[in-house]
Parts: C-alpha cells; structure tokens; sequence
C-alpha cells in the first residue's frame, strides 16, 4: 500500500425489531425466526484504518463493560476479512460505543458488518452483498441485517434477508432500564414458558412479499415473542411500555431479547419530552433517533478528508449519539 495507511469513519446504528417471532429450535441448536427490522440514528462510532504497520488485528475501545478484544465482534469480524481474503496486513479499529450493550439494539453485530463493509471497501475486495452475508452470518444472525438495512425482514439463522422499505419516517426513544438480559438465557426462558409454537400468520407472510409496507400496517402488527416471557422476570419492562403509551407512542415493545423498549412516535418533540421522563431514573440509558434512511456505508466518511456525513456535517456524529 506504499506506507499510506487508509481509513472510513463509520457510524454503525442500532436496530430495533418492529415484529420478533420465534419458532422452532433448528438442529444445529438455534431458533428459527422471522423478524422486521430497523435501523434507529443511535449509533456507535467506528474509525476502521488499513495499514502496513503491522499486521493482524488491533482494537481499541475505552468502553471497559466490553469484553476482551478477541471477543469483540468488530475484531473477530476483521480477523475473519483477512482470513478469508488472503491477506497480510494491519487493520486498527477504534470502537467508541454509544450503543448500550447487550441491549437487544445489535450494537455489536452492527460494527461487525460495518466492519467486514469497510474493509471490503477499503481492501477493493469486490465481495458482494451476498458474499458479506455469508461470512457475517458466521458471527450472529443479526450480522447479514445491517448489510441490507435500514429495513428488512430477517428469517433467522442462514434462511435469509429480505430487503424491505417503510413508508415514511418516525422517531424512537430506546429506553433501557439499565441491566442486561443474556440471549441464551432468554432462549430458555421462552422455551420453559410457552407451551405451543404457532405458525407463522398470513399476515406477516403478506409482510415479508411487499416491496414496501406502511409504518400504520406495521404498527398494528408490532409483536416480540420474548416480551410475554421475560415481562414477569423484569416488571420494569412493562413499567416502561405502559409509560410510553400513556406518553403518545404509537407503538411500544421490547427489542430483541432485551432490555431495551422503544417507542414510536410522529414527531420528534414527543420523543424528547418522554426521554425527559425516563431521565428522572439514573439508572437508565435513554437515547432517541430518527428511523434510518439508506444503507450503511451511505453513512460514512474518509477519515482526515473534507467529505460531508449523511448529516452534511463533517466527522459529525449522527443524530441520538
């Protein structure tokens, strides 16, 4: 690379899932499952740089509640990319979180595919969307998303993505009570609780068909099959759903596995007097974002150059950072 060192500036969102169903465990010990995603503007912030300083793989992160680089998803992500194209090179990572963690807002998986993004971009790889599926699939289910977002309908673990569009915009307010929920233990929890698996409902088959659907459409059909069976363990949850609702939301529901709940709303000053609510209780993280319009490196800039963000705003962090 004739000692030039190449850098992104990227801004990987969190995601919130709008309808969460869970079937079936698959034989290679997963959960089938059929989601409609969508990004959120609150984002981490990711600097990733090619270099021929050194070879392998450095992360740096301030964020000590992370786990140990090789556990990061952004490092193993880059590890992967080297592997998988032959290449003997430096790659730096610089993660600042603004995403809370283990939070059901794929705040990991998102660097991960930004990563995995960027180095194709940055490497001139060529892989297409398909070929970074795959390899992002390899470290969660969530990974193939946020390489066809901002909307899409996820069928879990190697069934596929979807891209799909929502009509219009909204703002959501992510409310997070301030403890994590484990996946897997949230897993167990839904298989100890519910005593049928039901199919999957026309309706969300006529979802998962449409080019694109309607924020109405979709707010009627807002679902998360975790909710019902971690809302007992954790009466918070319904605590901030109710709160929510009561406060205008369209629509209000656990994200992922948890413990984030979101919330919906037209208008962004409905948003933010709810978020002056929720910041009366310490121990909650609370960000709100606008839902996201284009795809994830459409977000990013070149490290050092004058080139705008999707804001118009050099190096500017996006909205709900």
């Amino acid at each position: 690379m004739g000692n030039v060192d190449q850098s992104l500036l990227v801004h990987p969102p969190a995601k919130v899932n709008l309808i969460l169903k869970i079937f079936d465990r698959l034989p290679n010990g997963y959960h089938a499952l059929w989601s409609f995603m969508q990004t959120v503007g609150v984002t981490d912030e990711l600097t990733i740089r090619v270099t021929d300083a050194f070879e392998g793989v450095r992360l740096e992160c301030p964020d000590t509640t992370l786990p140990a680089p090789t556990a990061n998803l952004a490092y193993r992500a880059a590890e992967l990319v080297l592997e998988r194209a032959g290449v003997s090179t430096g790659v730096a990572l610089k993660l600042v979180k603004g995403i809370p963690v283990e939070a059901g807002l794929g705040g990991g998986s998102s660097d991960a595919a930004a990563t995995i993004m960027g180095l194709n971009r940055l490497l001139g790889l060529g892989w297409t969307n398909g070929d970074m599926a795959a390899l992002g699939g390899t470290l969660g289910s969530d990974v193939p998303f946020f390489m066809e977002a901002p909307t899409a309908v996820v069928l879990g673990w190697g069934r596929g993505v979807i891209r799909t569009a929502l009509d219009g915009g909204r703002w959501i307010i992510l409310v997070n009570p301030g403890f994590p929920i484990n996946t897997a233990q949230a897993f167990r929890r839904l298989d100890e609780v519910r005593q049928t698996i039901p199919a999957l409902p026309g309706a969300l088959e006529s979802v998962e068909r449409a080019s694109s659907v309607s924020w109405g459409g979709i707010l009627a059909l807002m679902e998360n099959d975790f909710e019902a069976a971690l809302i007992d363990d954790y009466p918070v949850l319904a605590d901030i759903k109710r709160t929510l609702l009561s406060m205008g939301a369209e629509g209000a529901l656990l994200s992922g596995s948890g413990a984030t709940v979101f919330g919906v709303f037209q208008e962004q000053a409905e948003a933010i007097r709810a978020k002056e609510v929720f910041s009366e209780a310490p121990e909650y993280r609370i960000a709100v974002g606008p839902s996201l319009q284009g795809g994830l490196l459409e977000r990013t800039s070149s490290v050092g150059a004058p080139s705008p963000d999707a804001a118009g705003r050099t190096g500017a962090k996006q909205p709900g950072c």
